[in-house]
């Protein structure tokens, strides 16, 4: 079975940025990351940018993002290969 990574808060920048969203506000240490679509939908995702997020967080993260991105498509970033 596949195993959650440990992101940091650095790491999931980069993941998403991958998936063209960028960085559109912080307050803290939360960042709202946000991309618009061709038909002017906006896609928006609040990551915690930690040294090292919890895996709840990440699990948490990780499942608010599949409204957005396949499940295929994501998880390669998130878990370790059996």
């Amino acid at each position: 079975m596949a195993k959650l990574r440990t992101l940091s808060g650095r790491d999931l920048l980069r993941i998403f940025d991958h998936f063209g969203f960028a960085s559109v506000s912080q307050n803290g240490s939360h960042i709202k990351l946000r991309r618009l679509l061709a038909d002017g939908t906006r896609q928006t995702l609040i990551i915690a940018l930690h040294e090292e997020v919890d895996k709840g967080t990440v699990r948490a993260i990780f499942r608010q993002a599949l409204a957005y991105i396949t499940d295929a498509d994501l998880r390669p970033f998130f878990f370790t290969r059996d």
